[in-house]
């Protein structure tokens, strides 16, 4: 059987994916924060193994060879936050907070497992979102770090031609995870520690993006989509560089690209009912 090491599986996408893989035959190890249970196993053809992963510490990036096989034939780079804010308000250790995780983190997993992949001519997807190519206001932290797992994905996919590793980018839009349910109050918190300066000059920015966020989490779709667009990437004979997961992704990306940078600029402000004094 396949193995495949997943990060973020204790929850949401990573955990959907985990599962669908381990359904196909898949032997996986799903990276988890918390201590896991060593008794603790999914059904499925394949096989779950829980490892205790966050990937900003150290010494458990360090500790991976200790529970991953001599040859690994994937790793899904899933695991990763969200910082929101305006940039002017976000704070310098929240943007660091925020590239630890879902930059450097995956960077620490990918150099890790690499000689693994190698030995085998795995593959390499990293989850990134529809942020990594069309930014979204008050999400600048975010999609910036997104924008950098995009270049380190590009960048990848050229040195490891050798070894005929692929590298492929997925990229989610609006998903039902626990984060999405619980996006209002997180900007509720994210309004309530900004200094009171920046709540005065951002209050129209943050109603506006409270609305639109409403609307959003009506049209999210379920983990298990991302989760298949995961599977493909790892199976297809030839996969693709980039897959937009979702119809709702997939239309976001489309838009993005066809128009020109200041129209989705001011589509952007529209809306979050932006007006210019």
């Amino acid at each position: 059987m396949p193995a495949v090491l997943v990060t973020g599986a204790g929850r949401g996408i990573g955990e959907a994916t985990a599962l669908r893989l381990a359904r196909a035959g898949w032997t996986v190890f799903a990276g988890v924060r918390s201590d896991p249970d060593p008794e603790a196993s999914r059904p499925g053809s394949g096989t779950i193994t829980r490892v205790l992963l966050d990937i900003t510490d150290a010494a458990h990036v360090a500790a991976l060879g200790d529970h991953l096989p001599d040859q690994l034939d994937a790793l899904v780079n899933n695991a990763g936050i969200g910082v929101l804010g305006p940039v002017e308000a976000v704070s310098i250790p929240d943007f660091r907070r925020q590239f630890e995780v879902n930059l450097f983190g995956q960077v620490a997993v990918t150099q890790a497992v690499l000689p693994q992949i190698r030995a085998c001519g795995g593959r390499i997807v990293f989850v990134s979102s529809t942020g990594g190519r069309a930014p979204v206001p008050m999400e600048g932290a975010y999609c910036a770090s997104k924008f950098a797992v995009e270049a380190v994905a590009d960048v990848l996919r050229v040195e490891l031609r050798p070894w005929q590793i692929d590298v492929s980018l997925v990229e989610p839009g609006p998903t039902d995870t626990g984060p999405w349910r619980q996006i209002q109050s997180m900007l509720r918190d994210m309004e309530q520690g900004m200094a009171p300066r920046h709540r005065e000059l951002y209050a129209q920015h943050i109603s506006g993006m409270l609305r639109l966020v409403g609307t959003l989490q009506a049209r999210t779709v379920p983990p298990d989509v991302v989760a298949r667009v995961i599977e493909r990437a790892l199976t297809s004979r030839r996969p693709r560089a980039r897959y937009a997961a979702g119809a709702q992704a997939r239309a976001m990306m489309t838009v993005d690209q066809a128009l020109p940078t200041r129209l989705n600029d001011a589509i952007g402000a529209r809306l979050l009912g932006l007006r210019q004094p």
